[in-house]
């Protein structure tokens, strides 16, 4: 019963959730400074997952490996000191020595030989280390712990540790471990600055010891101890005392060279075969059937009765047919597809077709494969950097930590929209981070449509600018690699030489841009983008099971995840938004298996660059190629499209479960807002504004060329169907009133052609409440994600939530179609990320600016209802329950939308 009592309790935030009743499972947020120290006490014994893959051999040209400490930018960097930095000193100072006593107690040194130690990050340049004399070595851990810009590194010197590096004969620049797991080797400790980071360790074969790092200074010892045991696992196995395998004839099996033919090689590689999946089609034909049939009952009246009275004029009424079978599809879907769920068959779901992934992909072997290098690019705002950015990026670094260790590389690509618009502290605490964590990143200027005396006008184009911002970070991106492609490379060509050329070549692009554009970091683009929103968490091994499986499937340009929901408060709305949205990733997940469309939701999928660069790009008045649509408001929607329509495919995976977790609205406002923004584009991808009908024709090029494709006509329909369900609840406003006034004046005298609005509310409870969450609830008990009698409390308990939603939605939704028609700008700004602590007092005055439209509606409506039943003359008064209900219903909903679902409003706090 949680759920009701946060009706009546204030909305909190997990961070006020962990400091109540939680401290033994507090975590420890990264910061630029060393604030965190403050927490005292011992080391935490907890040991991290320590996934240790792959060949640190560089794939591109830059990898993940840190950038130089030459900085490119040019925009000033001011000196935000902490006013407590001595005592942040001292706290260092106290760590370091802490770190190094255990580091002797463990018998990680010897603390006789050099070399040995720790390093401690103060602030930025300004490190501590133990023994001091490590600061004086040329080339010691200290210098290059400044390099490579670690939180901190440590030393570890044991008999095991010589051992391995003694005896190593291989050519290989890796220590094998357990799970397929490799450990990056460096000949000597200046190597170090330009290993792969996110491996966390690198054994130095001169020396013959291990360094390891960590972001969080408390945590490099359990690493170390997490690595050691991961190193005897390899050598001596699980300790099970297991029978050496031998062959027919008895002898031993030993390990030994294996040769390997092309053939072998062709076979192993062979992508297994993923066939099209045909029950969608079935579905979509029951529909179209079932359509065809309720629209035929309709004919079916229209002919006796002209057979009665011989009035053929009722046929007008069949020109809205079209109209019906576009609006009514999804509801006959809805049907067929309930049906199908209850008593269709379910293995499609953990397995692999044509455009579904249940079940992970044979991975790639890196012994004759390559892996591809990936590029996350993550668009941001002004998110606050510790409560939203921070935490997202420490759940890449632990899944880019996994692919390297696995033999890939990665990239972090920020596209930082608000750098040069928040507070210069800010700014300078967001560089900094990014610069700790190895995370290129793009800033543009701000909208300046009008500017002043010396400035140079820009614009952010798009009425939501998360395209244009992209564009405008991959066109710095592909500037800088065009020089790079004009670099002369000689035979004797190194990776410092290409760090180098990158780092060149970057200065160059952004002095040619005279300041406006700032960067830092790697900013080039990889093989593939995995494109993720700043409120995400990622799982720790999924980059290497998505580029199997794209490497396997050249057609595939879009492998779209299935994702979880990240709760960051405990108010009852952000708990009904998280019940709608996973319904609507099972939905998908269970159509996307029998054969339906893929749908690309915009995050959490990995795209191919070739592909986006070959079927996607253009250009536009700016002068530059583009990829994101900066005129749609859709521009996931419009991608989707092109791509498919360029013969490209699109593939959903759920094979990851809920591990992928996005952030949901936590406030009414974003969710309707959100709402808005896809009618509108839907409205946009379909149909030109009215003013250009005469010119251009009603329908959209792209629409069109969607029309006219090579996609397959069921994907089509049911593409269609879901555009037309917001033009559905768009229209249910305008229908309602129109049918309140044709059977209240009319009652019994209508065409019987016409269905009433509360025949249909009764068919939409029907279908959608009761059958849907009934058909909803025992799919999940047939895939074993449920209890049955839990999944349909889970569905009931939210009935009274969504149902107001839902109802509530027309008018705006309606607006933002309209708005489109006729032109009129509407825009959308950043969804919120983080809680807002908001009181009554302050919530009202907000909330009548932004409904204040609705009320009106609310209350005029009110009044006609009153009016109808006394105020109208008494011939003509309305007073049929089955005319005013539609109607009242659909007012309640509107009203109690912006009041009842406000978490602000209903915990009445001052």
């Amino acid at each position: 019963m949680s759920f009701l009592k946060s009706y009546f309790a204030p909305g909190k935030s997990q961070d006020e959730g962990e400091k109540k009743g939680h401290g033994k499972n507090k975590s420890v947020v990264i910061d630029t400074g060393l604030n965190h120290f403050s927490d005292g006490g011992p080391a935490p014994t907890p040991t991290p997952n320590f996934s240790i893959p792959g060949t640190p051999m560089p794939r591109t040209p830059m990898g993940s490996r840190p950038g130089s400490t030459y900085r490119s930018s040019l925009y000033p960097t001011g000196d935000f000191r902490n006013a407590r930095e001595s005592l942040i000193d001292v706290k260092a100072d106290v760590m370091c020595s802490w770190l190094y006593q255990q580091q002797l107690e463990r018998q990680y040194a010897t603390g006789i030989l050099p070399g040995e130690g720790v390093v401690l990050k103060k602030g930025k340049n300004n490190y501590a280390c133990c023994p001091p004399q490590l600061q004086d070595m040329k080339d010691s851990l200290y210098d290059m712990a400044i390099e490579l810009n670690v939180r901190c590194a440590m030393t570890i010197n044991t008999r095991v540790i010589n051992v391995i590096l003694s005896s190593r004969r291989s050519t290989y620049e890796y220590i094998p471990l357990p799970d397929g797991l490799r450990l990056q080797v460096l000949p000597t400790m200046r190597e170090l600055p330009r290993c792969q980071k996110h491996h966390f360790a690198a054994f130095i074969q001169d020396l013959q010891i291990l360094v390891v790092w960590d972001d969080e200074p408390k945590k490099v010892l359990a690493r170390a101890e997490a690595l050691e045991r991961q190193l005897m696992k390899m050598i001596w196995g699980t300790g099970d005392d297991e029978e050496d395998e031998v062959d027919e004839k008895g002898e031993k099996i030993t390990s030994g060279e294996v040769s390997v033919t092309p053939i072998d090689l062709e076979a192993a590689t062979d992508a297994p075969d993923r066939r099209i999946k045909l029950t969608s089609a079935l579905t979509v034909a029951l529909t179209v059937a079932l359509s065809i049939s309720t629209l035929g009952i309709g004919y079916r009246a229209l002919a006796f009765e002209i057979a009665t009275d011989a009035t053929y004029a009722r046929l007008a009424l069949v020109v809205v047919s079209p109209f019906q079978l576009w609006v009514g599809y999804f509801f006959f879907q809805t049907i067929i597809i309930n049906f199908f769920e209850i008593f269709g068959p379910i293995s499609a779901v953990s397995r692999n077709s044509k455009n579904y992934s249940g079940a992970p992909p044979k991975r790639l072997d890196r012994e004759y494969h390559t892996l591809p290098h990936v590029t996350i690019q993550m668009p941001v705002y002004k998110e606050g950097l510790k409560a939203v950015i921070v935490p997202t990026v420490q759940s890449l670094k632990q899944c880019i930590s996994t692919y390297e260790l696995q033999g890939g590389s990665a990239n972090i690509f920020v596209n930082d929209d608000g750098m040069q618009l928040i507070s210069p502290e800010e700014a300078q605490a967001r560089r900094e981070f990014y610069d700790e964590n190895n995370i290129g990143w793009v800033s543009r200027p701000a909208h300046n449509p009008n500017p002043q005396d010396g400035e140079q006008p820009f614009l952010r184009r798009g009425k939501f600018k998360k395209a244009s911002n992209m564009n405008y970070a991959m066109m710095v991106s592909n500037r800088v690699e065009d020089k790079l492609a004009q670099t002369q490379r000689l035979s004797t060509w190194t990776q410092e030489d290409e760090f180098a050329a990158y780092e060149q070549c970057l200065a160059e692009v952004l002095q040619d841009d005279e300041g406006r554009t700032w960067a830092e970091g790697n900013i080039r683009i990889g093989d593939y983008i995995l494109i993720i929103d700043s409120d995400t968490r990622v799982p720790e091994d999924c980059l290497l099971d998505a580029v199997s499986e794209m490497e396997q499937s050249p057609d595939v340009a879009i492998l779209q995840f299935s994702s979880g929901v990240m709760r960051v408060s405990e108010s009852f709305f952000e708990g009904g938004v998280e019940w709608f949205t996973n319904l609507i990733y099972s939905a998908i997940t269970f159509t996307v298996s029998i054969g339906d469309s893929v749908p690309f939701v915009g995050h959490n999928a990995v795209l191919r660059w070739s592909a986006v660069q070959d079927a996607a790009s253009y250009h536009d008045e700016d002068g530059y190629e583009k990829f994101w649509s900066e005129s749609h408001v859709s521009e996931d929607f419009d991608m989707s499209l092109r791509l498919q329509c360029a013969g490209y495919t699109c593939r959903f995976a759920s094979y990851t479960g809920e591990a992928f977790q996005e952030g949901v609205s936590l406030t009414v406002y974003d969710e309707l807002a959100r709402w808005e923004k896809y009618a509108y584009g839907c409205n946009e991808l379909m149909f030109h504004p009215f003013r250009y009908w005469l010119t251009r024709g009603p329908i959209t090029p792209l629409f069109r060329k969607f029309l006219g494709s090579s996609i397959h006509l069921p994907k089509k329909i049911t593409i269609c169907s879901y555009i037309g369900t917001y033009y559905a609840i768009g229209a249910s406003w305008i229908i309602t009133i129109f049918n309140y006034f044709l059977t209240g004046f009319f009652y019994g005298l209508y065409d019987k052609y016409y269905l009433d609005s509360f025949a249909i509310f009764i068919s939409v409870i029907v279908v959608f409440t009761g059958f849907g969450n009934v058909a909803l609830a025992i799919l999940r008990y047939r895939l074993n994600q449920r209890s049955l009698l839990g999944a349909f409390w889970d569905n009931i308990k939210w009935i009274p939530v969504i149902s107001i939603f839902l109802g509530g939605l027309s008018l705006h939704v309606s607006q933002a179609i309209l708005c489109h028609f006729f032109s009129i700008d509407m825009t959308w700004g950043a969804t919120a990320k983080e809680v807002e602590e908001v009181n009554f007092v302050e919530e009202i005055p907000r909330l009548i600016k932004r409904f204040k439209g609705t009320f009106v509606f609310c209350f005029g409506s009110v009044g006609l209802i009153v009016a109808g039943i006394y105020g109208f003359p008494e011939a003509w008064r309305i007073t049929y329950v089955a005319s005013i209900f539609p109607l009242a219903w659909l007012v309640a909903c509107h009203f109690l939308l912006p009041v009842v679902l406000n978490p602000a409003l209903m915990v009445f706090a001052w």
